[in-house]
């Protein structure tokens, strides 16, 4: 590859997509219930970064909300479920999502 060639990026182009309401109380049920270490791999951004990883995780569906396609209830502890980023997206990586268990054997 020449160290010489370049690439162009940033052109922009409109997106429309579909973006689904999340309950923040749910999310903080959630939390309460797990903790805020991720339930795949055990990862915690305040462990690892400090004040800047305070309180951060993401809460995955354990249903892709997407698929429903309408307002419905979410039990946190039973449809909810906290995970980092990166788990975040490798679960979503088919559909429907892979569950928590099918990824932690994937992990090992």
């Amino acid at each position: 590859m020449d160290s010489e060639t370049e690439y162009s990026e940033g052109k922009t182009k409109k997106v429309l997509v579909n973006s689904y309401e999340r309950n923040p109380i749910a999310r903080k049920k959630c939390i309460e219930h797990f903790g805020l270490n991720c339930q795949v791999c055990n990862f915690n951004f305040e462990e690892k970064f400090g004040d800047l990883g305070k309180e951060f995780i993401h809460v995955h569906h354990k249903v892709d909300i997407a698929t429903i396609g309408n307002e419905y209830s979410v039990n946190p502890l039973t449809d909810l479920i906290p995970v980092c980023p990166n788990c975040h997206s490798m679960l979503h990586k088919k559909k429907p999502a892979y569950s928590i268990e099918e990824l932690k054997i994937i992990m090992k």
